[in-house]
């Protein structure tokens, strides 16, 4: 069994404390009014739901953004399903981040969710 080292702020007890309950509570609240505006007039009611012409829709990239998910997808092999769902979770980070675009950051958060290739 292989145990990861534990971080010596957490030992020494610097460790910062993350965001309060009620911080996240409202930043999950701001994002889920934010899907609920985009899909308006829609079926859709929250980005989970998107399908690959919406995520066509809701999820376009600017020209960084592409060269570095296109790079991600060839090195990682990802299926086009891989692909879409990396899209739709960039989407929601950046939702809660209050970012109107999806941005790199967001696709790297998004990608190092994925569980690891198995081999």
């Amino acid at each position: 069994m292989e145990v990861p080292a534990v971080k010596h702020e957490k030992l020494t007890g610097e460790e910062k404390a993350g965001e309060s309950s009620q911080v996240v509570r409202e930043r999950v609240q701001t994002a889920r009014e934010r899907q609920q505006q985009r899909f308006a007039g829609t079926s859709l009611t929250c980005n989970a739901e998107m399908t690959a012409r919406n995520i066509k829709k809701y999820c376009s990239l600017d020209l960084e953004e592409q060269n570095f998910l296109r790079q991600a997808a060839v090195q990682m092999n990802l299926s086009a399903r891989a692909y879409h769902r990396i899209l739709k979770v960039a989407r929601t980070i950046a939702d809660l981040a209050g970012e109107p675009n999806i941005k790199t950051s967001h696709l790297a958060e998004a990608l190092q969710y994925r569980p690891p290739a198995e081999v």
